[in-house]
């Protein structure tokens, strides 16, 4: 009995402890779906020596990847972490950006991103977006936009418009680095509107629309003219079918009528010839009974029959003319009828077809005018701007040939403006001081004396920099100056008042 107890003790306990490690393996096998990759953790990576520094790192290695397969992770010394390969819709949005020509463009488009389907792809995505997957659609969105206004800067306006695939394939080779080093591939981008903030893409696409509309209105008017006509066209062949069907109708009723008299002479003819061999039966046996009724006979019943016959004939000859005459009376008025009405219908369709045709001409007299206006309203300009710069280019050489003619003289003047400017500029940093204390055996005039000096250097480095001696020009114009005047103003040395400069006047010779 107690050895019963045990076994069935001994049972309980294997099958809880396979129950136990069943679960404990269920738990720790894990599964990646179709649309996920699993990164295990965990293990150390392998060395590796950069050959050029030496420098020794650890490679990913370590980070085993499972895509679409399954994979048991070690309990306490493994860790394993999904990572989502799904594609992610991203819309991009950019506004403002140059274009070559200098337009501020706006663009729409959408990418199509996901991680890449690589073990290397996964690692690098993984070692960035693992804990923040929702951050791949901004970083997404920051390298596309920058990539977009670095393209759109090196192409015009037409060239994005025209050709979108090819515009759309260079930001994406622009951004395919960014991203590929960050574990996610571009599978694709759209551009799906380009507009600007002014009117550069409307009055781009305006002459074409303008082009399209005239041609419309022209294929337009055209139909109408070729619908007038064959309107006019099918009405004359109805008309000339009616002509027809009443000719055909009026020959009918001609021979009708051309039969029936027929008939009527041949009945009379008939009944003329059973009366005449009546007659002649009477007459044999007039001759029979007796000669001398002969002559009788011959007054009252032969002649009297042939009067009537001949008048039968007589009228049945008229019945039948009058009615040929009829008939073909009718049938001339029906043939003149259906010839008014076709002419009728061919001035209808002419007259219409000069006035759509008048109508046509007129119309692209106007938009003619128009597109003339527009022309000379752009020569206009164009002159405009043609006059303003030659005006600006003859003032610029005007004063190019005043330089050149005075040469030293010019120079000397300009010298002259500049300078209470220099001196100014240089006495400023002292005249911002509010408190100053001068250690110096000169005194306070050592200020002076350093503008003074600060000036000269000035002018001695312009004279380096430039070789123009403007203390060389001034003394060479003080010395004409007081050899003009001859010493007539002896009362101040240096040819000026207190020694000062003299500015040469407008009647002197600047040579």
């Amino acid at each position: 009995m107690d050895n019963l107890v045990a076994a069935v003790v001994v049972v309980g306990v294997l099958v809880v402890l396979l129950l136990v490690a069943f679960v404990a393996f269920k738990t720790r096998y894990k599964i990646a779906s179709p649309s996920e990759a699993l990164i295990i953790v965990g293990k150390k990576g392998r060395p590796v020596t950069n050959p050029e520094t030496g420098e020794v790192t650890t490679d990913l290695s370590g980070q085993k990847v499972v895509m679409g397969a399954g994979v048991f992770v070690k309990p306490l010394v493994q860790q394993a972490h999904r990572l989502s390969l799904a594609s992610v819709r991203i819309p991009i949005s950019i506004r403002g950006a140059v274009s070559r020509q200098g337009i501020r463009l706006n663009v729409d488009g959408v990418a199509i991103v996901k991680v890449g389907g690589t073990e290397d792809f996964v690692r690098a995505a993984s070692q960035r977006f693992l804990q923040q997957q929702k951050e791949i659609e901004p970083f997404t969105q920051e390298v596309l936009a920058g990539s977009l206004r670095g393209v759109i800067g090196t192409l015009t306006v037409e060239e994005i418009i025209r050709d979108r695939v090819a515009f759309a394939r260079q930001v994406e080779e622009e951004a395919v680095t960014s991203l590929n080093n960050q574990g996610l591939v571009l599978d694709t981008l759209q551009i799906q509107d380009v507009s600007d903030d002014g009117n550069y893409l409307q009055d781009l696409g305006r002459p074409e629309a303008a082009n399209a509309r005239r041609a419309a209105e022209i294929a337009e008017a055209n139909n109408a003219q070729e619908a007038q006509q064959a309107k006019a066209l099918s009405d004359a062949k109805i008309a000339q079918a009616q002509r027809d069907l009443a000719l055909q109708q009026a020959q009918f009723r001609a021979d009708q009528d051309k039969a029936a008299a027929e008939a009527d002479a041949a009945g009379r003819l008939a009944e003329a010839a059973a009366q005449q061999q009546v007659l002649q039966e009477q007459e044999r046996v007039a001759q029979r009974q007796a000669e001398l009724t002969e002559r009788t006979l011959d007054t009252e019943v032969r002649k009297p029959a042939d009067a009537r016959r001949y008048e039968s004939e007589q009228q049945a000859a008229a019945q039948r003319t009058a009615r040929v005459y009829a008939a073909e009376a009718e049938q001339q008025a029906a043939v003149a009828a259906a010839q008014a009405d076709a002419e009728r219908v061919r001035l209808s369709a002419e007259a219409e077809a000069a006035r759509v045709r008048l109508a046509a001409e007129a119309e692209l007299q106007r938009r003619t005018a128009e597109s003339n206006a527009v022309r000379l309203e752009g020569q206009a300009q164009a002159e405009a701007l043609s006059a303003t710069g030659a005006a600006k280019a003859e003032a610029l050489q005007k004063e190019a040939q005043a330089l050149k003619e005075f040469g030293e003289a010019a120079l000397t003047q300009r010298a002259l403006e500049v300078l209470p400017q220099v001196a100014e500029a240089l006495a400023r940093p002292l005249g911002s001081i509010k408190d100053l204390t001068v250690i110096s055996n000169d005194g306070a005039g050592a200020l002076s004396r350093s503008v003074g000096s600060n000036l000269q250097e000035t002018l001695e480095v312009l004279k380096r920099t430039t070789g123009v001696d403007v203390t060389g020009m001034l003394h060479t114009l003080g010395a004409r100056q007081r050899g003009t005047d001859g010493g007539t103003d002896g009362g101040t040395e240096g040819g000026g008042p207190a020694g000062g400069l003299v500015v040469p006047s407008g009647n002197a010779d600047p040579r």
